[in-house]
């Protein structure tokens, strides 16, 4: 059984990996998300893109993905998976796997910050001509940009969390570092010293989201 400084190249690849899985499916995820938030909030009835039949369909998407438990959705979207990034298994097929559950989890938070928008100054940009895209991007989202920040930051806790599954479908990162180096072997130190490292790094993700987000309500 290796000791932990044994296992210390091997424990910072792993949060190396940890980082470029997330970071990836941060951007993919918040991207996808975003659309999808955005589609549910614009063609919500009364607002500027109303539009019912879209609405519909991106509603009972996110209300049919977003309770999947992840393990499951993993092995259900591996089919999926193969197709569009040519494997059923390793990082690019768990980058592309959290993207996807991402998007809907990430669209619901998404449209629920936008909803904190006064719909008065929506109006109040429409009284002056301003057009679907002018609105969007110079009100609706500088307006509820420091709720997304917290959603988003939100949502990377989630990644890391889903992230760590990867070494059950050949991903690398500290998931699969804990599994193998201490799980497998009985050695409950380099389980925790894994734990402990990804705690940090979350820890320091929440505190720089609180930070952006008060700077950004203060505007």
């Amino acid at each position: 059984m290796d000791s932990l400084i044994d296992l210390t190249p091997e424990l910072w690849t792993a949060a190396g990996e940890t980082l470029y899985i997330v970071g990836l499916t941060l951007f993919f995820g918040g991207l996808g998300g975003l659309l999808v938030g955005l589609g549910l909030y614009l063609s919500r009835a009364g607002n500027i893109l109303e539009n019912r039949a879209v609405f519909t369909v991106l509603n009972l998407l996110v209300n049919f993905i977003r309770p999947i438990p992840f393990i499951i959705f993993l092995a259900a979207a591996q089919p999926l998976a193969r197709m569009v990034v040519g494997t059923g298994i390793g990082n690019p097929a768990i980058i592309f796997t959290i993207s996807l559950a991402a998007s809907f989890a990430m669209g619901r938070i998404v449209e629920q910050n936008l909803l904190t928008v006064s719909p008065g100054v929506i109006d109040a940009a429409r009284s002056v001509g301003a057009g679907p895209i002018r609105i969007i991007f110079t009100v609706l989202l500088p307006e509820a940009l420091g709720p997304l920040i917290l959603g988003f930051t939100f949502i990377f806790v989630a990644l890391v969390d889903m992230s760590a599954v990867a070494g059950y479908v050949g991903g690398g990162g500290l998931g699969n570092f804990a599994l193998l180096y201490g799980y497998r072997q009985f050695n409950p130190v380099v389980t925790w010293a894994a734990v402990l490292l990804i705690i940090v790094l979350v820890q320091l993700v929440q505190f720089l989201g609180n930070s952006l987000a008060r700077k950004a309500l203060r505007r």
